[in-house]
């Protein structure tokens, strides 16, 4: 399947990749920009190239029949989005419990435009006391950029304005949509 996804990314979309993605067993992957359902085809391309287990939550209509297994199957894990819970806490345990676990998500929280980051990420980070890797999907460049680590400081408007600075010019499938 890694050679597959290769080819298709390399060959067939001719992408490109900047910089590595960190060899860490625990850290939350902020992706930006997510303005089309297809980003997650392309996550599931980049995961597949990097052979790394990477996974994500998503809201529990999605993993009903007929597509959950896929959802499942892809490492996703089903949240109930309409009870009040915190969800900052239940993933942050989850980093306590697992030996690996790289999370990734959309910080946009929408597939629309956006102005400004949710920091559900950046707090999840925080609390599991685990790096941040962010990952650009540019469709403008044909390339998926991968950050340093970055350890959320005490600094949270120091650290969003670095967040801030690598996703800037990044163009997503839906370039009206991008952050």
């Amino acid at each position: 399947m890694q050679a597959f996804s290769r080819f298709l990314y390399f060959k067939v979309f001719r992408w490109t990749m900047e910089g590595s993605f960190p060899d860490v067993d625990k850290c939350v992957v902020a992706v930006v920009p997510h303005t089309h359902w297809m980003d997650f085809f392309l996550g599931l391309v980049v995961r597949s190239i990097l052979g790394k287990e990477i996974n994500y939550i998503a809201k529990k209509s999605l993993f009903k029949p007929p597509f959950g297994w896929f959802f499942r199957w892809t490492g996703g894990a089903p949240i109930d989005r309409s009870k009040t819970s915190n969800t900052v806490d239940s993933v942050a345990a989850i980093f306590k419990d697992r030996k690996v676990f790289r999370f990734a998500l959309a910080p946009e929280g929408t597939r629309k435009k956006v102005t400004e980051l949710k920091t559900g990420f950046y707090h999840i980070a925080k609390k599991a006391e685990v790096p941040i890797v962010l990952v650009a999907f540019d469709f403008g460049k044909k390339q998926v950029k991968f950050s340093q680590l970055l350890y959320p400081s005490n600094d949270m408007k120091a650290d969003f304005d670095t967040i801030h600075t690598f996703f800037k010019g990044v163009v997503g499938k839906v370039p009206a949509y991008s952050f």
